[in-house]
């Protein structure tokens, strides 16, 4: 925009914000503001149109504020004009929550004058301390995928068989193209398209990254070999009134074990979700291998492993089975079937899993259960692993068993974090991190030198310490010791940034369309289902024993003695069969469906699998309910017709729809609880409130308040239906028949099975509604 008034000397600067790192070089001048023309364009309506301008006119960076409405702001002042430098923290349109800017010093150029500008410091890391390969410039078009067809072959399961183009413009200029890859292509760690690639820039395509770096295309190859530093982590809840963690900062080297302990409350399941992404802190940095995990976090999620606390596979699936199923969610569409068992196969041979890979997961041990998840998470050959409370539960040798596996996973090229309660084990870990309550760092540092820093000979006594002596500065004297200099201050080779309001995480792309998520969830789930015998054994008795008390009531022919109960009966095993097949079915697969969404899985097509599976089951249960019941019995119609269709037919599609509608609300129930155990006093609690609010035991109509509650009861509309269809105001005269809702017209009948549709509908919203509520924080959106 303008020119510089003298010849540049200033050092030439990074400009981060949300939007990502602009290179500033002291020859020009560079204009913040909503304009879109602008060179650090910031679309926030607190933000002027033309803001402020950043230049260099005699050797050192000055910013000045154009008259913007709400002002520009350094150290919380608003200023018109003041020098600027790395390590400045710039927020503009408001001093506190305003946009913010962080100027950093531009990477040293190792081994050329251009380097990737979304890397801290790249010589420091692993991934770009040397590139894997170095190809001249492309003077033409190149295809890059895992196709051996393209002009580029990243050998990479996370990669799609055409995935991009680096297309070569004849101005000299490059731009990145996606070609509908299901992992995407990214752009200094963010989302792309199609965009302009410039000297310096990151392109990710799986784990590899492209870098234009002078008159080269030099590609870097993240093989594991990562670091991960952890700058002043502060996470608050209540309003900021309660702190979870309080500016942690530590430093993770390669192929690193870190053990995480602390008393309860002390903040390390915080520190866990802020460290994967899956609920970012409130303020700090986490830089994996130099970059920005938050702000590249939809293109480094795939390089890190989680494995829950509880298992996170379907326990009634053979090993393999269950392995296979999880690679066709993870890996791209266009994975061959032969591809996906292959890496299976490694990872089961990894593991040491070999002789247990066709047995059904809930046979195994417990820690051979806990290796079954790790081999899940390794599928993607993740650099980060993280484990919560891997041991928890397993006898002394188990735990010892699973924490040398973790040294092994850690030695062969890995850096893991494991969150434990145990202390067997710490002397395998390559670091230990202790925090004490209220999220502060008590100790960094080899673990075998811990307790004597602590003062204690042994772990109960130091863990007894943190609970009762809660005043004693354990965060300020680890500060002032020795460790904290040699294993936090001075081990960190990435330049400490000013503290900071977390960059958003953006949620991280499908990878795979919906339709192939579904069938893949649909055969997945019904394999499981099928390979439970308890369930199978309920599914096929329940029908038959309903249909058989539904007989017994009705006799030979529906009368003014039998067709209530008749209709009751039918009621009750239409609900008892849709619920009951349901209201398991969420909360106990809650940790599989979190860590699964938090990889890119959809949400309305897992709810969408189990609609598709529980309903066919539930229906065909229906049908059989009510023929077993009903077969070779007068339904006394009027005139020997139903509504529209023949009576048995109306009836059966009535305890159909009932039963599927039983179904949703057993879906909500699931949805609403917390533990699984309180699902069957509820299953029967709502079996209880059909019977009550379905009009055969109760004058519904026209008393206030109860008449309006009974709509929202499923039975209420299919007593109707059923009514209506056989006349039962004519078979049982009186005032609880006289209900408008019963009446044999086909205007009455169509509104009762309508209102069922309607109430599976609002069902199944508030489902995904509280499907969403037990969602890692990035997936909420």
């Amino acid at each position: 925009m303008g020119e510089p008034p003298v010849a540049p000397t200033a050092p030439e600067l990074v400009l981060e914000t949300d939007a990502g790192p602009t290179v500033m070089s002291p020859g020009r001048e560079y204009h913040v503001g909503r304009d879109p023309l602008s060179d650090i364009v910031i679309d926030d309506v607190r933000v002027s149109w033309h803001h402020a301008v950043l230049r260099a006119p005699d050797g050192r960076w000055s910013i000045e504020d154009e008259g913007s409405t709400n002002g520009t702001y350094t150290d919380g002042r608003r200023i018109h004009e003041s020098d600027v430098g790395p390590g400045t923290l710039l927020r503009f349109g408001h001093p506190e929550d305003g946009p913010q800017a962080v100027l950093k010093v531009r990477p040293a150029p190792a081994p050329s004058p251009d380097r990737p500008s979304a890397v801290s410091v790249p010589a420091a890391t692993g991934t770009f301390r040397q590139p894997t390969t170095v190809r001249p410039l492309p003077s033409r078009t190149i295809r890059i995928g895992r196709g051996s067809g393209n002009d580029l072959v990243v050998d990479d399961l996370s990669v799609s068989r055409r995935h991009a183009e680096l297309l070569a413009h004849t101005d000299g200029t490059y731009e990145i193209v996606d070609l509908g890859s299901h992992n995407g292509t990214f752009l200094n760690g963010q989302p792309a398209d199609r965009a302009p690639v410039s000297a310096g820039d990151i392109v990710g395509i799986g784990h590899s990254a492209f870098c234009l770096v002078g008159d080269t295309l030099q590609e870097f190859v993240d093989t594991g070999e990562v670091s991960l530093d952890v700058q002043d982590l502060a996470v608050t809840v209540d309003r900021g009134r309660k702190t979870l963690l309080d500016h942690v900062a530590f430093p993770v080297g390669q192929k690193c074990l870190l053990g995480v302990v602390g008393p309860s409350g002390a903040g390390k399941s915080t520190l866990l979700n802020a460290l994967t992404g899956l609920r970012p802190a409130d303020e700090g940095t986490v830089l994996y291998d130099g970059r920005d995990l938050y702000h590249d976090y939809a293109e480094l999620r795939q390089r890190i492993g989680l494995v829950p606390q509880d298992d996170i596979l379907h326990a009634q699936l053979t090993v393999r089975r269950a392995l296979g199923y999880a690679a066709e969610l993870r890996f791209p569409q266009d994975t061959a079937k032969a591809e996906r068992q292959e890496r299976v196969t490694e990872v089961v041979r990894e593991l040491g899993l070999e002789q247990r890979a066709g047995q059904p997961i809930h046979s195994l041990s417990g820690g051979q259960r806990k290796r079954v998840s790790v081999a899940l998470e390794l599928l993607t050959k993740p650099s980060l692993l993280f484990l919560d409370e891997p041991t928890s539960g397993l006898d002394p040798g188990m735990d010892r068993s699973v924490m040398h596996m973790l040294r092994g996973l850690a030695d062969d090229g890995r850096t893991v974090i494991v969150v434990t309660h145990s202390v067997l084990s710490l002397d395998v870990c390559d670091r230990l991190l202790v925090l004490a309550p209220g999220g502060k760092i008590a100790y960094y540092g080899p673990p075998g030198d811990a307790l004597a820093f602590f003062g204690f000979a042994e772990w109960p006594e130091a863990f007894e310490a943190f609970e009762n002596d809660r005043d004693r500065p354990w965060a300020e004297e680890f500060a002032a010791s020795p460790f904290h200099r040699q294993y936090i201050a001075n081990a960190s080779s990435q330049p400490r940034l000013p503290h900071a309001a977390a960059a958003e995480v953006a949620p991280p792309p499908k990878t795979r369309s919906w339709g192939a998520q579904l069938r893949t969830l649909v055969r997945r789930y019904a394999a499981a289902l099928g390979a439970d015998r308890t369930f199978l054994v309920i599914m096929i008795a329940l029908p038959f024993v309903m249909g058989a008390m539904t007989r017994a009531l009705a006799g030979g022919k529906l009368t003014q003695e039998t067709a209530m109960n008749a209709l009751l009966i039918l009621c009750v095993g239409g609900v008892l069969t849709g619920a009951a097949n349901a209201v398991r079915e969420l909360v106990k697969e809650r940790v599989i469906y979190q860590r699964e969404r938090a990889v890119g899985l959809s949400r309305s097509a897992y709810l969408m699998s189990k609609v598709v599976v529980l309903g066919t089951i539930t229906v065909l249960q229906a049908v059989v309910l009510t023929l077993v019941g009903l077969v070779g019995v007068d339904l006394n119609a009027p005139g020997g017709k139903g509504v529209l269709l023949p009576p048995l037919v109306e009836i059966t599609l009535t305890v159909a729809l009932l039963s599927f509608t039983a179904m949703m609300l057993g879906l909500l129930v699931s949805a609403l609880v917390r533990k699984e155990e309180v699902t069957m006093p509820l299953l029967v609690l709502l079996a209880i409130v059909q019977v009550v609010f379905c009009g055969a035991l109760l004058k519904l109509h026209g008393v206030p308040g109860i008449e309006q509650l009974s709509w929202l009861i499923p039975s209420r509309w299919a007593l109707g239906a059923m009514a209506g269809t056989i006349g039962l105001a004519r078979i049982v005269p009186g005032k609880l028949t006289a209900d408008p809702l019963f009446e044999h017209s086909a205007g009455i009948w169509l509104l009762d099975m309508g209102m069922l549709v309607v109430l599976s509908v609002v069902f199944g919203f508030a489902v995904a509604r509280l499907l969403r509520r037990h969602e890692p924080a990035i997936m909420r959106k």
